[in-house]
């Protein structure tokens, strides 16, 4: 079916929730996709940060495919090896103690906030339901993780939000500590706001921020779902600042396309969840798992960590070559192969063009580009992909 047809049906059948880009990829390999028309680009969205291992990896296949002829789905009412070895692999890399597995990151959030709200109310009385995010955060589309997104225009026309979560300055620890009272119960963080516009967060900020939580009995919770999973060169990002978080949500990365969540936390806090007080049909999913297993092999044995920093480094030397070469960005930040670039004008114009030109790119706020590739892409790849770039600065 050619390309317009589908367009048409899409524009008919498919709710209008996306401004898509009027291409229908088919196919991919590596770093590489190709549309229905047969043209090839470099992708460094990756599924928006998901597919770490880029496409047709046949290892990856291999293992799902071999968990798709055991057993593809049995909830959880009943224990499958594929979800206790993937909790186990994630418990033994990181700071927690207890893993909760959902679907998608918007999930991951939801149950970070219930988590922090069940054990606010446990230990510090019934109004401690208070959680503050922070100014130009995203969380999720969920109404609680909407209501943590802190960007009006995510939340206008979905009111009323639920009560009791405040907003205050990334960055700024008086605008935090202002907000903080005896009912707080959680503080959510992303170590770098992606939807933001890519800003990193400040380590003397943070130590601060730990500081307060643990001695105010607040639960500390990262938003890793875009972070997470090798994307700045470590396993999680957190790890970048030897500060680790009470309660952290992954996605994204963790299922290299396959839809998966999880929210881990330190004993402290898992034990406020009793059975019945959360769940998910699919958190857990045998095929799920069995692809996280597999990422996380590959990132912890295959050499991609160790690629996602060493290429995550040369990607952002050559994008401060171009600031120096070009006055329209204004600035390059991010860590690993999480990286933007702000512009002085409106980005989509840079995007269409390097669309059209074979590389795909994504926006990230009002006026940056976000660079989120593979983690398996090589210097070589970036190199095609920055001349691409180059040449579209050029042109707009």
């Amino acid at each position: 079916m050619k390309n317009q047809k589908i367009i048409e049906k899409s524009n008919k059948y498919i709710m209008n929730t996306y401004n898509s880009f009027q291409i229908q990829l088919e196919k991919g390999k590596g770093v590489y996709v190709w549309d229905i028309e047969g043209k090839k680009y470099i992708d460094c969205v990756a599924g928006i940060a998901v597919n770490v291992l880029g496409y047709s990896d046949e290892q990856y296949i291999e293992a799902i495919q071999k968990q798709f002829e055991k057993i593809h789905h049995s909830s959880n009412l009943y224990i499958t090896k594929p979800a206790v070895l993937l909790a186990e692999t994630l418990v033994e890399n990181s700071q927690f103690d207890k893993v909760f597995f959902c679907n998608s990151g918007t999930e991951a959030m939801e149950a970070s906030i219930k988590l922090a709200r069940k054990h606010g109310c446990k230990n510090k009385g019934e109004k401690a339901t208070e959680i503050i995010s922070m100014k130009n955060s995203f969380h999720g589309r969920s109404l609680g993780a909407l209501t943590a997104t802190g960007q009006q225009k995510y939340q206008e026309g979905f009111g009323p939000l639920i009560p009791d979560i405040k907003y205050a300055i990334y960055n700024d620890f008086e605008s935090l500590k202002n907000l903080v009272s005896e009912n707080t119960c959680g503080i959510i963080l992303e170590v770098i706001q992606g939807e933001g516009g890519v800003i990193p967060i400040n380590k003397e900020y943070l130590k601060k921020v730990r500081k307060l939580c643990t001695e105010s009995d607040i639960a500390l919770i990262f938003d890793e779902v875009q972070t997470g999973i090798g994307r700045t060169g470590k396993l999680f990002a957190y790890e970048n600042y030897g500060i680790s978080p009470d309660i952290i949500a992954l996605a994204k990365g963790l299922g290299g396309g396959v839809p998966i969540g999880a929210m881990m936390a330190k004993e402290k806090f898992a034990l406020s969840f009793k059975p019945g007080d959360h769940a998910s049909t699919f958190g857990g999913n045998p095929i799920a798992t069995s692809a996280g297993n597999h990422i996380l092999y590959r990132l912890l044995n295959g050499g991609v960590l160790k690629n996602a920093q060493e290429s995550g480094d040369y990607l952002k030397e050559k994008l401060e070559e171009l600031k120096k070469k070009y006055k329209i960005i204004k600035d390059v930040r991010g860590k690993g192969l999480m990286q933007g670039i702000e512009v002085d004008i409106d980005p989509k114009k840079i995007i269409k063009n390097t669309m059209e030109n074979g590389l795909l790119l994504v926006g990230a706020g009002e006026n940056v580009i976000r660079f989120v590739p593979p983690l398996i892409i090589t210097k070589e790849e970036i190199d095609g992909a920055i001349s691409i770039l180059e040449k579209s600065l050029e042109t707009v």
